[in-house]
């Protein structure tokens, strides 16, 4: 009879710095760092772009908003579900044909959505890009681990970071723009020329490192199989899980009964998968997700950290541009460009960082972060209907350069102990911390907002009453307004057209006050949320001076 396998049972992968000799790439560290943002940075903002021309799509296409939504969610799964898988393949078919195979992917799938004629070949065009789009990322991570020195890993990271945070908030500008100038399909035809950029350099510059080769070689003559029930259940388990975060609150959560089937689905397959993957590290196999690492401190805690940038990240910034459109009444593009200084804000940041991450204990780094971020967290709680466009922008800067000092130093974190040829499930996790994340963020934001603003709304109606002398006066004052407004006198009362139209202001007001107030219930979520993750930096070991994160360095 089989026992039961833990992690504590299966031994960690151990480092490999005695079987490699150092490593370094023919073409300059920082010109493979450059080719590879390229593509990554736009993956990311893809991810984006496209939400702003969704009621574009949706009339263009002759379907309703809520259809057009799975343009969004189609690439969310598809993204989820390669990640984790990314780092597997690499393996089989050499890191750098992976990475250039997914640009392709990913072009080619860009054009086809820019010519999609109809909705179903559009999400199916979106589905296929990404998937290219998800094996991007992590490639580019590891590839950047392991052509710089530990040394200046972290000034690497920082370009990566660049792609990574300062995407989203470029995205929704630049879609406005696109979609306000030109056509949607301009969103997808954009990708082209970038990817056919990327492949030649890609071609030209990348090379996968020794151990990466050889790692391809053995796997191709020893005949190791391909864990296809591992990934079947890592498709199901996040597919699932991306479905449920999208939908959960446009169908009420567990008040539908396919949002109860998809988390029944996602439970099921989630402990299929970790009972597989540990099956088949007992029998010394290679498994798909190598969750030997968890058993690290260091990557266990980076991982959960990942996580709550990714859910802070993505939860802001679609707060700000949906709380200045709804209630200030600002257009997609000036509520884009609210953001955008916060964008070049890190773009100043994050070279600064990058070298302080070879000077200063990371966990320092981060902790500044998170305490930065809840901050500014503390003083956007105090967001009212009375604004300005400046106060707005200062908001967020104050934000994003807390987010600068988080992104970098939790990767280096994650990738200390590391073993060379581990450096792929490092990058496909972090990453998938960071987009799951950025999904629960996104979900939790729509959801609170409903329901914070109808307890409002249940709240503040109460007072709305006749019963109630100030509600009166109120509507009273409102009423001999509107009277004088359409031009009789407000001396003899107000009529019952003033007063219904004095009411309708009332309760518009109302509205806008318990969204407002809602917003603010979020940011304060955010904030407790953020701040919890200090006490998490006590529990990560000290990083020995100048240690190699990744063995073999």
């Amino acid at each position: 009879m089989a026992t039961a396998t833990s992690l504590s049972d299966i031994p960690e992968s151990k480092p490999v710095a005695e079987a490699h000799a150092p490593w370094r790439p023919s073409i300059n560290p920082w010109i493979v760092a450059m080719t590879v943002t390229l593509a990554t940075f736009m993956e990311v903002l893809d991810s984006s772009i496209a939400n702003v021309a969704l009621p574009h799509i949706a009339g263009g296409l002759g379907a309703t908003q809520d259809e057009a939504t799975w343009v969004l969610t189609a690439y969310l799964v598809a993204n989820a579900v390669i990640l984790p898988a990314g780092a597997y393949m690499t393996t089989f078919i050499g890191r750098k044909k992976f990475y250039m195979i997914c640009v392709a992917l990913f072009g080619i799938s860009s054009a086809l959505c820019g010519i999609a004629p109809t909705l179903p070949l559009l999400v199916f065009f979106r589905i296929l890009q990404g998937i290219g789009g998800g094996g991007l990322a992590p490639s580019e991570q590891a590839i950047l681990a392991d052509t710089f020195p530990p040394e200046k890993r972290g000034q690497a990271f920082a370009m990566y970071g660049l792609a990574v945070v300062c995407a989203p908030a470029i995205g929704p500008t630049l879609g406005g723009y696109i979609t306000d100038n030109f056509d949607w399909r301009w969103i997808f035809y954009l990708n082209v020329p970038i990817c056919l950029l990327s492949l030649f350099l890609t071609h030209r510059i990348v090379e996968d490192p020794p151990w990466v080769s050889k790692e391809v070689k053995e796997n191709q003559k020893g005949g190791v199989r391909l864990d296809l029930l591992g990934f079947g259940l890592v498709a199901l388990t996040f597919g699932s899980l991306e479905f449920v975060l999208d939908k959960g609150q446009e169908d009420d959560w567990f008040g539908s009964k396919i949002i109860v089937f998809f988390v029944a689905t996602m439970i099921v397959a989630f402990i299929g998968l970790l009972w597989w993957e540990l099956k088949l590290m007992r029998e010394k196999k290679k498994p798909l997700l190598n969750l030997t690492l968890f058993t690290r401190p260091q990557f266990a805690i980076s991982f959960v950290l990942m996580f709550v940038l990714g859910f802070s990240l993505y939860a802001t910034t679609i707060l700000i541009p949906q709380f200045v459109q709804t209630l200030l009444g600002y257009t997609a593009e000036l509520a884009g460009l609210v953001l955008s200084p916060a964008g070049l804000m890190m773009m100043c940041m994050m070279p600064v960082v990058g070298v302080l991450s070879g000077k200063v204990d990371p966990r320092k780094l981060i902790g500044f972060g998170f305490l930065n971020l809840t901050l500014s967290l503390v003083w956007m709680a105090n967001l009212d209907l009375n604004l300005s466009y400046g106060q707005l922008v200062f908001m967020r800067c104050f934000q994003a350069s807390g987010l600068a000092f988080l992104f970098i130093p939790i990767n280096t974190i994650a990738y200390i102990g590391v073993a060379q040829n581990e450096s792929n499930d490092v990058s496909g996790l972090t990453n998938l911390a960071r987009n799951i994340g950025g999904s629960c963020g996104t979900a939790f934001m729509a959801t609170m907002l409903t329901r914070r603003s109808l307890a409002h709304q249940t709240s503040m109606i109460r007072a709305l009453t006749y019963s109630n002398p100030a509600f009166r006066d109120q509507l009273n004052s409102l009423a001999r307004g509107f009277k004088a407004g359409n031009g009789t006198s407000a001396t003899s009362g107000p009529s019952l057209g003033a007063t219904h139209q004095a009411m309708g202001y009332m309760y518009n007001q109302m509205l806008r006050q318990s969204a407002a107030l809602a917003y603010v219930d979020i940011i304060r979520y955010l904030t407790i949320f953020c701040a919890c993750m200090l006490p998490l930096l006590f529990f990560i070991p000290k990083p020995p001076k100048n240690a190699a994160q990744n063995a073999g360095h």
